[in-house]
Parts: C-alpha cells; structure tokens; sequence
C-alpha cells in the first residue's frame, strides 16, 4: 500500500478468536450478530488477525505496534511477527521507531522478550496516558508492567496530537483505552488512517450503537468511533484497524444513510 510516496506494509504474526456476542455487540439485542453472519466462523467465533504495520517514510523505518509475541493460549497465538518482517527484507536492528495504538498485550508483544527490548535502535513511542495507565498506576497489571518495563530509556511519550515522523501523526482517541491513538498516514491529498482498536471488526463501521467489551469507557471510544467513520465516509482516506481481515484497508461509503466498509485490494 503506498501513501504518495510511503509505504504501508501489514505485519502478521498470528490470530486470536473470541465468541462474538461476548465481546462485541449492540447492548440489549441479543441477536446482534444475525445481520453480520458472515464475519463470524460456524461457532459464532470473531476471528481477529494480529500484527502491526510496517511505515516507510523518508529515512525511517516504523513500526505501528508490535503483535502478540509468542503467546499461545488456545484463544490468542502469535509467534510470526519478525519472520513477517523479514519479508520485507527488515530486521530487528533496522526498525528506527515503534510507535503503540495502545498498550494491551496483543499490541505489545514484540516490543520485549524475556526482558530485552527486541528492535534494539528503536525509540519507542506512546500516548503518556496509556503509559501512566498500564506501566505507572499502583492498579497496573504485573504482566504488563514486567513486558513493558525495560523500555523506559528507549521511551519518548506524548500527550498531544503531534507529527512523529515525515507523513506519519498521532491522533489522540481515548475510549478504548486511556491513550488510544489513531496514526494518520498523510503525503500530499492521500490519507490512510490506522485505527488501532477504535475499531475491532468492520461491523463497527457498519454499526453506530455497538460496544466492545474491552473498552475502558465504552461511551468515548463509541463517540470517537462514530466521529471517524463520519469523518472519512464518502471520501478517498483510507482505513484500517489493528484487527481487520489480512490486515486489509477500505473506505468507508454510505447508501440510504447507512454506513458500509469496503475492502480494497
């Protein structure tokens, strides 16, 4: 995927699977799901694909977020993410910056391993609230703290919309988490915006009322991710969340005042 002239490469490394109507649904309707049959498996299973993206732009090489790691656990399994990398003939070393959606485990997961940072000349980037929520609060997972703890001298946070790398900024969108971000991929009138977990599946795109279990505060990532879609319906931006299919962009388009995603490529 080209962005002018930046490049935007999917990085898989694994996949997770949740029951639909568990994690995701319009609250009161217990049939939610009966109109978007074909996003689920034939147990009703969401299947969600795991990875990050790999950002070309000028002389860096970023990474947007970082997987899953080597967790298999019967629901979330990853292990592919450097592998994938190395498809594109980059390694390790060559990364210059991991910038983070958020800090949940499913994005973090390459960041460290066993207590060393993986992308070694990296500067890793967050929102300073999703860092002060997962790393800093006295309530802060252990996990977390333990996965995310040694890249404190490698850490640049944030806590404003700001220009992070030529064509690539950070949008603030909390809701799913404290510091939910949004990365806006702009060169010249072309525009792709990666969406992290503002939106967990296309049905999202497709629905104003639904809700995900995950989200910290389910009223703000609703309105954040009705404001998205409204603000890229009809036009020539392009969009893609953390867990799309393939990792596969789309626009958003409306017929009879509904909204629809549809996939390109």
């Amino acid at each position: 995927m080209k962005i002018g002239t930046i490049e935007i490469l999917p990085v898989l490394d694994g996949t997770g699977r949740e029951p639909a109507d568990e994690v995701l649904t319009r609250p009161g309707v217990p049939e939610a799901w009966a109109c978007h049959g074909d996003q689920l498996d034939a147990h009703g299973a969401l299947h969600l694909d795991l990875g990050g993206f790999l950002v070309r732009t000028g002389s860096r090489t970023v990474l947007v977020d970082a997987g899953v790691g080597t967790i298999d656990n019967g629901k979330y399994a990853g292990g592919r993410f450097l592998e994938s990398l190395r498809g594109y003939g980059v390694g390790p070393e060559d990364v210059t910056d991991v910038v983070f959606t958020h800090l949940h485990f499913d994005h973090v997961g390459w960041a460290t391993k066993k207590g060393a940072v993986v992308f070694p000349h990296a500067t890793y980037r967050v929102h300073a609230a999703d860092w002060a929520h997962f790393v800093d609060s006295p309530d802060a997972e252990p996990g977390a703290v333990r996965k995310l703890t040694p890249l404190t001298e490698r850490l640049e946070t944030f806590d404003a919309d700001t220009v992070l790398a030529p064509g690539l900024s950070a949008r603030h969108t909390p809701g799913h988490t404290p510091g939910s971000t949004v990365f806006v991929v702009a060169d010249g009138d072309e525009r792709a915006l990666l969406l992290g977990d503002v939106v967990h599946s296309v049905v999202e795109l497709h629905e104003r009322d639904w809700e995900a279990v995950f989200d910290v505060d389910p009223v703000a990532a609703s309105a954040v991710r009705n404001a998205i879609a409204d603000e890229v319906a009809d036009s020539t931006d392009l969009v893609v969340g953390a867990h799309f299919p393939g990792l596969r962009f789309g626009r958003v388009v409306t017929a009879f005042g509904n909204r629809t995603f549809q996939q390109i490529g």
